[in-house]
């Protein structure tokens, strides 16, 4: 399923391992549609950050993670794990203080 995918290792940026667990829920999140057949790896992206227990993960894709139907479906599978779901979001939307 995902075991063709390309890591790359950025120097000074922590990197997240891909697990068992994260691959359990990455097949979770494609066999129960709430991540499109095609889309592994954004089922894996998802699954990584979940089982590493990441707070929040920042993402463009707004037609397979970041969108009002798949966030529901996403937080159901991720839960249904036992693991409670990253706030599913895009940089601007986690925003921050600003001094404007």
């Amino acid at each position: 399923m995902v075991a063709n995918l390309r890591i790359e290792i950025i120097e000074g940026i922590p990197s997240l391992s891909i697990s068992d667990e994260a691959t359990k829920i990455a097949g979770l999140l494609l066999s129960q549609g709430a991540v499109p057949t095609g889309s592994e790896e954004d089922a894996l992206h998802i699954g990584i950050a979940t089982a590493q227990g990441a707070d929040y993960l920042l993402t463009w894709n707004f037609k397979h993670i970041n969108n009002a139907e798949t966030k529901v479906a996403i937080t159901r599978v991720v839960e249904s794990c036992g693991y409670a779901c990253p706030q599913l979001c895009s940089p601007e939307e986690l925003g921050g203080i600003s001094n404007d």
